[in-house]
């Protein structure tokens, strides 16, 4: 009966690390643009 619970735990977690590593690809890809464009001027 309680065999859902997990499927809909397991599956929160993977969106919510997703999302976050995402955006830590992210944060650190525009962080080391920003910075490779500030040497350059």
């Amino acid at each position: 009966m309680m065999n859902w619970v997990p499927v809909v735990l397991i599956t929160f977690k993977v969106i919510v690390l997703g999302t976050g590593m995402f955006f830590a690809i992210k944060w650190h890809h525009d962080k080391d643009k920003k910075s490779k464009e500030g040497r350059r001027s």
